[in-house]
């Protein structure tokens, strides 16, 4: 058992972060003594304050922008450079110096997230960084502030539970925890934010909540973030006369969330000023987009605000004489999101793929289909079967049913802010469980849509040391390597692929999986590729499952895996037969070893984070 004091929960968000800690000290069982970390950040040159978030936002100035100790520190004086708010508002006035989404960029497999291509449109002269080295700059941030502020209680001593979405893949996994070491960070454990967001209501109810859920409840969690839709369902069961959680599916990777909201704000925000007469650039349409997420968060947090005024300063006389000046109405936000985002749409409902338009200009996989209701139908559509085999639930799925029912709702995100939102998913998700026959969904009150993730995060991190409930459920999703068939070479045939699971459905951490009995001929002294392969649905695969064909819906293909034997004591170029060996570490990544036929020697496969097109 941990003899850290404290338990230090982070939300590395798309547009935020936070950070909240327990006191394990002053805790005991289901009462905890837990806080929120003001971070001290600039907010303007030379201005320091102390805010409960830190905008995800990296500002590289030019060198002559700045006067000396305008971006000084408490705790490392000058910087070459700034993050949080200050970064923020600065960058809005000059996004080409801007790092926005870094982590969407991390977890972005078309590009290298290890090389300096952000911001990704900055012209030659502005320095660049790297997804990774943009999220290491966060979390150190974040790592020299609660220093600062606790220096008795140093960082490294304490344990660490850094929160990612649900659907990231183990790459993007594996690049978190890297940029989680890079920032300094030792004992540390990746955590869900679906699952955050509910340690959270779980920690804010004192023990209410087991009146608040029953057995047989089938919680949804809705987690719209600055960059991501995460779904997620959690079953309530019963396990030797106690309430357990359980999380039985995640959602696939959905690129799709605030910035995208943004994004649409600030086109419809143009187009009004191009009726008027004014025509903006590229250039400026990217500084109203970071002007459009600031009036959707004044708009969503301040019921009495019905219009914001937005300023976009302007390039020069050449292009438009002083700034543009104009506004967002509250009628234009809720327009915008409530339709364009939730529509009312019925249970059978799907995404729609079509070519991409505005939403690919930075540069980021969006979603094709902006629906989020779309998205959930599919998703409750495709788990249809995912309680068939849960023991303890002490309820079967409805007969007939075309998707898996929930009973609750939580919701988790600052979009949830605004009642309509929270209206609109709930009442199209009741009218599809009321078109089959089944009770409406209850909401869970009382989330905290800014800190759940980072205050359920904490509170995961002191679960573990055996107090409190726990959710279990292990790894969301089986994994596997395509296997190719050898056989002669026919024009306009492409050898048939098997598909091998090297890691079942339901792994938890600190566990290993059984060695398949297939063997590979790998190549010493060059690096082979894998194809890669992941199921959410596949429940029953064991390792060493074999597949022969599988449907659209139940494999989707995720990065490639790569290893590089060492060629000492071989010959380079020979084939040494290995098996491989997954494990799930206590951090929550995946690993997998290359272990030679009658060797002790192990080799890490790697999953190929480079990417296959530039930025």
């Amino acid at each position: 058992m941990s003899d850290a004091r404290y338990s230090i929960g982070i939300d590395l968000g798309t547009t935020h972060c936070a950070l909240s800690y327990v006191d394990t000290s002053a805790s005991d069982g289901e009462k905890t003594a837990q806080g929120v970390l003001p971070i001290a950040q600039l907010t303007g040159p030379g201005a320091i304050d102390n805010l409960d978030l830190l905008p995800s936002f990296l500002y590289l100035p030019h060198p002559d922008e700045l006067a000396s100790g305008d971006l000084y520190l408490p705790w490392t004086g000058q910087r070459e450079f700034a993050v949080g708010e200050f970064a923020r508002s600065r960058g809005a006035a000059t996004p080409i110096r801007l790092v926005s989404s870094a982590k969407s960029w991390l977890c972005h497999p078309g590009v290298d997230r290890r090389a300096a291509i952000l911001p990704n449109d900055a012209p030659p002269e502005v320095a660049r960084v790297s997804p990774l080295e943009s999220s290491v700059r966060y979390l150190t941030h974040l790592r020299e502030a609660w220093d600062h502020a606790h220096p008795d209680a140093p960082f490294s001593e304490q344990d660490i539970t850094v929160t990612i979405p649900a659907s990231f893949d183990p790459a993007a996994r594996e690049l978190t925890a890297e940029a989680a070491e890079g920032a300094g960070y030792g004992r540390m454990t990746l955590l869900e934010e679906p699952q955050a967001a509910l340690y959270s209501w779980i920690q804010k109810s004192a023990g209410g909540w087991r009146k608040q859920v029953k057995v047989g409840d089938i919680i949804l969690v809705v987690d719209v973030g600055g960059g991501t839709t995460d779904l997620s369902l959690i079953a309530v069961i019963e396990r030797e006369g106690n309430l357990e959680l359980h999380r039985v599916a995640v959602g696939e990777h959905i690129l799709l969330g605030g910035d995208n909201m943004d994004l649409a704000l600030a086109h419809v925000v143009a187009r009004k000023l191009a009726a008027q007469g004014t025509q903006a650039d590229a250039w400026q349409l990217r500084a109203l987009t970071y002007a459009c997420r600031s009036a959707k968060e004044t708009l969503l947090s301040d019921p009495a605000t019905d219009t914001v005024p937005l300023v976009v300063p302007s390039r020069g006389s050449k292009l438009i004489g002083g700034s543009i000046r104009t506004e967002l109405t509250r009628a234009e936000l809720t327009q915008t999101i409530l339709d364009g985002f939730f529509p009312q749409v019925d249970s059978a409902a799907r995404p729609v793929s079509r070519a991409r338009v505005g939403l690919t200009q930075l540069g980021l996989p969006y979603a094709q289909d902006a629906g989020i209701t779309r998205h959930l139908a599919a998703f409750l559509g495709r788990q249809v079967g995912a309680l068939a085999e849960l023991e303890g639930l002490n309820t079967t799925a409805a007969q007939g049913a075309s998707f898996l029912h929930p009973t609750a709702v939580l919701f988790n995100g600052g979009v949830f802010k605004s009642p309509l939102l929270v209206e609109r998913i709930m009442g199209t998700l009741n009218n599809w469980l009321t078109a089959e026959g089944a009770a409406p969904a209850r909401l869970l009150e009382g989330a905290d849509l800014d800190l759940a993730v980072a205050r359920g995060a904490a509170y995961y991190g002191y679960v573990r040391r055996g107090q409190g409930v726990r959710i279990r459920g292990g790894t969301a999703r089986a994994y596997y390597i395509a296997i190719e068939s050898a056989m002669p070479a026919v024009p306009g045939l492409e050898p048939p692929v098997q598909a091998l699971c090297v890691a079942p459905f339901g792994m938890e951490e600190g566990t290993d999986a059984e060695l398949p009995a297939q063997e590979f001929g790998l190549v010493v002294g060059e690096p082979v590729h894998f194809r890669f392969f992941g199921s959410s649905v596949r429940r029953q695969d064991q390792v060493g499952t074999l597949l022969d064909f599988w449907g659209p819906e139940e494999l989707q293909e995720l990065d490639e895996i790569q290893a590089t034997l060492p060629a000492s004591g071989r010959t380079a170029g020979e084939v040494v037969p290995v098996k491989l060996h997954a494990r799930v570490t206590e951090a929550g990544t995946l690993e997998l070893e290359a272990m030679p036929r009658g060797s002790d020697e192990r080799w890490k496969v790697e999953f190929d984070v480079r990417g296959n097109v530039s930025a």
